[in-house]
């Protein structure tokens, strides 16, 4: 017996065999199917697990300022704190509070806990720090007891003598929400503070890329952290549904091969004409592509990637593709949809210079999980290989670039701006993007040039912060130990960074390391002597040797010195320029166009070669990579290192370097910092103008200063970035800001008589453009 279908006769055994295939391949199709819809569904109760948390948490929180707040408020305590009675107190407070396992009340000055803070405990003092800050009841996980505990602290009036009071409880009254959840067997939740990992439910080995999902728990140190293993893409990278219909039309087929068209219903069959019998019928190929005809969106075409041009559905504002990054406010500017289309149009030009794996990290933002999420969807969507490295500051994100073989990056991150902005830093194929290159990824979003993978790119969880760590620490180590106050500003630094300098031999007094998007103690910006106030106040506490300072993402440092002195970046390139040139002499030396005239003269020197170049991190990176240079910095923070690193900035490694530096000195930083000129200089200073006027004001100003008759005929000047002219005795800077509707301005002089001349000399050229500026500076 033999049945026809299409032009090719199948016998009996012939058809059971096919059959036979093709019901293991739907059965294969029905497996991934059934394994797609199980991880989402787990993602999907993960998510509900982590949010019912961070709620929860948040609750617990709460509850517990109340709670504080309403036993100091008891009569007998209130009695008691008035007469400065401590037993009296702690009686008083434990009768109305009867599970608290230890009061204590201590000096607002917090004297004890300063002369020794190891002893007294780090994360008891920052807590008691944090409850003077707030000025009210402070909630943290504290090591007290030998273990973790919930400590809960207090500003009380004690006696006549201002005080806090502390209390320590069990932990359970925080993590009840966390050891309550439902989580499915395949995830993992967890409760965090900084790097340390309070509690933890589900499979732990999870919990290194636990940082993907993390959620914060408002107003507090605390994030619910979670995570759920790497699930493999359903055949052609298919998911659940489109893996059902594709085993549901297998079956189909199967049905058609076992029962043959003669046993079909006869409205089913295709009458033969016998004046035709050319036409026997589809083909297997032919019978299986009408089949899925119905469902091209199932089974893509052969082709890599194809680039469908249609105008996105999300509008994207050209306003965030700015000089050095892409920048925008959360929720006016920026969402997930708009991070996607970023990540796609991202990953399409990635594609077109024939690469694929890109590293994506975020620093701590609250916004920072859902906008990685989104990015990192849509880098998959154009064919990119992705590494996400969660949570870690720029430059570890850089390292992991070249440590992971991808050499492309992209790391979510708002920098040093205020909490509500967020952003994008790219790096690709080594290069990191600036100027047209950022504008063309948005003509691309709004052409719709995309690409659109035939199946997703792979995506896996890294954490490289080890690895930065111990490439470093391999070749950077202290010849004497120094203490070091290290102020990351609740940005994302403080992650790596105490672990860092304590591994090239340094005693580290960490100073607002806790990562927290709200930035609760000050403005991540060491560059603003306004935000290092703190570290300034620590390292005479402590009578560090000096302070160092990140910004939010970690590639910017600023320095203070035991005496109390901030050290501009210019002073210290000249002194990372004396160390570098000893071992590298003739190397070349970039510095932007806003530092000192004299760091020109240092360099020549020591044996360098100095070369100005324009602001910006990108231009500066560009501008080493064509000239092979050595080393360059920027004003504003920003150190480069070629020499026994890769080149990009980075203010962590740099604080390493300056400590290597000092270690071989037997003299204090200030007497060190002493041989380096110090000039005499203004701050940077911001004149705001209307939007986008300021690159027009300053070729106008430019062209006036280089006419004949200009008062400048004695400076020699320079146009790479805005104006600038160097005289004999100092020198003047007008420039465009790049990221705000501003211009700016910079003087220096050998004295104050010559400073104000050149200060002068361009507010009076200025006010010709815009009079109304003309008291602004």
């Amino acid at each position: 017996m033999s049945i026809s279908l299409g032009t090719g006769q199948f016998t009996g055994r012939s058809k059971l065999l096919l059959a036979g295939a093709l019901v293991l391949l739907a059965g294969w199709f029905a497996w991934n199917a059934l394994n797609q819809w199980r991880a989402e569904q787990a993602a999907g109760q993960l998510q509900v697990a982590r949010d019912a948390v961070v709620s929860g948490t948040a609750d617990a929180v709460r509850r517990h300022q109340q709670e504080m707040a309403r036993q100091l408020e008891l009569p007998a305590v209130k009695a008691a704190a008035a007469a400065g009675d401590p037993a009296a107190f702690e009686l008083a407070f434990r009768d109305g509070m009867r599970d608290v396992e230890d009061v204590k009340v201590y000096p607002a000055d917090l004297a004890q806990a300063y002369a020794d803070p190891a002893a007294f405990g780090w994360s008891r003092l920052a807590l008691l720090e944090q409850a003077v800050l707030d000025g009210h009841a402070a909630v943290r996980v504290v090591k007290d007891a030998g273990a973790a505990r919930l400590g809960v602290a207090a500003p009380i009036q004690f006696g006549d003598q201002p005080s806090l009071v502390y209390i320590r409880l069990q932990l359970p009254r925080l993590t009840a929400a966390l050891d309550g959840a439902v989580v499915p067997g395949s995830a993992y939740l967890g409760l965090r503070q900084g790097g340390y990992t309070v509690v933890e439910q589900g499979r732990r080995e999870l919990g290194s890329g636990g940082e993907a999902m993390a959620r914060a728990v408002p107003d507090t140190g605390l994030r619910v952290v979670a995570a759920l293993p790497d699930i493999d893409a359903g055949p052609l990278g298919l998911g659940a549904l489109p893996c059902a219909i594709v085993a549901l039309l297998l079956l189909v087929l199967t049905t058609l091969v076992v029962i043959g068209p003669s046993r079909l219903p006869l409205a089913a069959i295709k009458r033969r004409q016998p004046q035709e019998p050319e036409e026997q019928g589809a083909t297997l190929h032919q019978a299986m592509q009408e089949h899925l005809a119905a469902v091209p969106e199932v089974l893509p075409t052969a082709a890599a990637t194809t680039v469908a041009e249609q105008a996105p559905a999300v509008a994207v504002a050209a306003a965030m593709f700015r000089a050095y990054d892409i920048r925008g406010v959360v929720g006016v500017d920026l969402n997930p949809a708009v991070a996607q289309l970023i990540g796609q149009a991202i990953g399409s030009e990635l594609i077109e210079r024939g690469l694929r794996e890109i590293v994506v990290g975020r620093d701590g933002r609250l916004s920072g999980p859902e906008l990685a999420t989104g990015l990192i969807q849509g880098l998959r969507e154009s064919g990119c290989e992705v590494f996400d490295i969660g949570l870690a500051p720029s430059p570890v994100a850089y390292f992991a670039a070249f440590h992971l073989r991808a050499g492309s990056c992209v790391v979510v991150t708002g920098s040093h701006n205020p909490p509500e902005y967020n952003g994008f830093k790219i790096v690709l194929g080594g290069e990191t993007l600036s100027g047209e290159a950022i504008t063309a990824l948005h003509a691309r979003i709004v052409e719709g040039r995309l690409n659109r993978a035939a199946v997703a790119g792979s995506l896996q969880q890294r954490d490289v912060s080890d690895d930065y760590i111990q490439r470093i620490a391999g070749d950077v180590q202290l010849e004497r130990p120094l203490k070091v106050v290290a102020d990351a500003g609740n940005g994302v630094a403080g992650l790596i960074a105490p672990a860092l300098l304590e591994a090239i031999g340094a005693e580290v007094i960490p100073l607002h390391c806790e990562v927290d998007g709200n930035f609760p103690n000050h403005h991540p910006d060491p560059s603003d002597p306004a935000n290092l106030e703190d570290l300034l106040a620590t390292v005479k506490r402590f009578g560090a040797d000096l302070g160092v300072a990140f910004d939010g993402d970690g590639d910017r440092l600023g320095v203070v010195t035991a005496e109390g002195k901030l050290i501009p970046a210019d002073r210290l390139l000249m002194l990372f320029a004396a160390d570098v040139l000893m071992r590298n002499p003739g190397a070349q030396v970039i510095y932007d166009v806003k530092c000192s005239g004299k760091l020109s003269d240092f360099v020549l020197r020591n044996g360098g070669s100095p070369l100005m170049w324009k602001t910006g991190h990108s231009l500066i990176k560009a501008k080493m990579r064509q000239t092979d240079a050595e080393l360059a910095g920027e004003m504003s923070g920003h150190f480069f290192f070629k020499e026994r690193w890769y080149g990009f900035d980075d203010g962590l490694y740099a604080a390493a370097r300056l400590l290597e530096i000092l270690s071989q000195r037997e003299e204090s930083v200030d007497e060190v910092m002493a041989e380096i000129p110090e000039p005499l200089s203004t701050p940077e200073i911001k004149v705001a103008v209307e939007e986008g006027t300021q690159h027009a004001l300053v070729t106008l100003f430019a062209a006036a200063a280089q006419a004949q008759d200009s008062e400048f005929f004695a400076a020699r000047l320079s146009t790479i970035d805005g104006l600038r002219a160097d005289f004999a005795d100092g020198w003047g800077l007008l420039r465009a800001s790049n990221t705000t509707p501003a211009l700016v301005l910079r003087f220096e002089g050998d004295d104050a008589q010559a400073l104000e001349r050149i200060r002068s000399l361009f507010r009076n050229q200025l006010a010709q453009l815009l009079p109304e500026v003309a008291d602004s500076f």
